[in-house]
């Protein structure tokens, strides 16, 4: 598919089928989906912009980069809390803004309670984390708060996919990158990715 990376690496995916796993405790669970985060969003800034820079090593000067935009890591609440730590391990220097949605399980549409994203984001390479992507509907509509904050450059970072979600997310922001571990089957009549692995807050969180 266009613009989609899944990302094949032996220990991501060693990772996800733990995650996947009904009798992997919530603990666990929580540990796993932030190891998983590191190589999801490497994989997601491998081409970051960058520029030149003069560096003085103990032996000599060289030349070398540095990144040459500031980058913003956006996790939508809840369950993407548990792919922060990974996500910072890996860009400590970089600003976190939160957007909180939950599903309505009756219409299956997002619903807003936090909104905690700087007003001017021209500046930002965004990475928006978000462990499910189901109908598309979170993804989306964080999506569209970013460009009304003026974002040009999203990427998109999620553990599992379902092709629905994707087709989705692609109609709505055709040019912005997603990143997976795994594209399942489908969705179910609950709108549940299938195998998927359930509710990923539920089970990073214990309740």
């Amino acid at each position: 598919m266009k613009n989609v990376t899944v990302i094949n690496h032996s220990v991501v995916q060693a990772k996800l089928a733990e995650l996947r796993d009904v009798k992997t405790p919530h603990a666990d669970f929580r540990r796993l989906l932030d190891e998983v985060s590191a190589p999801l969003v490497y994989e997601a800034t491998r081409d970051l912009p960058i520029k030149s820079r003069r560096i003085q090593t103990p032996l000599t000067k060289t030349e070398g980069v540095a990144l040459s935009r500031e980058v913003l890591i956006v996790p939508i609440l809840r369950a993407a809390l548990g792919m922060l730590g990974g996500a910072q391990t890996l860009l400590p220097e970089a600003l976190v803004g939160f957007i909180g949605l939950a599903r309505n399980e009756d219409t299956l549409q997002p619903e807003w309670y936090l909104d905690k994203v700087p007003r001017r984001l021209g500046r930002f390479e965004v990475v928006l984390l978000d462990p499910m992507l189901a109908t598309g509907g979170s993804a989306i509509a964080a999506g569209e708060l970013l460009v009304q904050r003026g974002a040009k450059s999203i990427r998109f970072v999620h553990l599992l996919a379902a092709p629905e979600g994707i087709r989705a997310l692609r109609k709505r922001f055709p040019n912005s990158p997603i990143f997976t571990a795994a594209i399942d089957s489908h969705l179910n009549d609950d709108g549940y990715i299938v195998p998927g692995l359930g509710d990923a807050g539920d089970r990073c969180f214990g309740c």
